[in-house]
């Protein structure tokens, strides 16, 4: 897996992957919901999948017994803000729910979309300033990049490593963009 922060990257692995994707239009957005995706699922000793990944992304994370996170450090590659309280913290979906769905998740049982939305094995989830993930929204690279451009890199080899794992397809635009995002490597 790349780590998110450090943003360790094989860019020849990102490129080859990036072009073994299937390039097609994106689905309609019929039937989406955000609940077709159940999401933050228990991952033992009363901590969920937000909770995970807030004790990993952190530093001097404290926690009650009930796993709530209390405080900790946290630092956001999209932006680059710091954070000591677990508030100001979103837990990003590196390729966003709707942006799955447009490019084959709708044809995924919702136990599938589950899977992906708490997928803790790839670099699809990540912490992040709740200001960068909300104005990222459910858009793709060739509408939204990091302002963070020292995280391009890394994001778009996440983005295609979870695109991959998947088997979603990608958009012209949207390799047009990790292409361009590359070349930050």
């Amino acid at each position: 897996m790349d780590d998110a922060t450090t943003g360790t990257v094989d860019k020849t692995q990102a490129a080859s992957q990036l072009n073994g994707l299937k390039v097609a239009t994106w689905h309609s957005m019929a039937g989406y919901s955000r609940d077709r995706f159940p999401h933050w699922r228990s991952q033992g000793q009363d901590c969920d999948t937000r909770d995970v990944v807030l004790q990993r992304a952190g530093t001097d994370v404290s926690m009650a017994a009930d796993c709530k996170i209390e405080r900790g450090r946290w630092t956001s590659v999209y932006d680059g803000k710091t954070f000591t309280e677990p508030g100001g913290i979103d837990i990003d979906h590196v390729v966003p729910l709707a942006a799955a769905w447009r490019t084959g998740a709708d044809k995924w049982t919702d136990a599938q979309r589950g899977d992906f939305a708490n997928d803790l094995d790839r670099p699809q989830l990540i912490a992040v300033s709740a200001s960068s993930n909300r104005s990222k929204g459910d858009q793709d690279p060739s509408q939204w990049k990091p302002p963070n451009q020292a995280h391009w890199c890394a994001y778009a080899n996440n983005w295609i490593a979870v695109k991959a794992y998947w088997k979603l397809f990608i958009t012209t635009a949207e390799k047009g963009a990790l292409v361009d995002m590359l070349k930050t490597c």
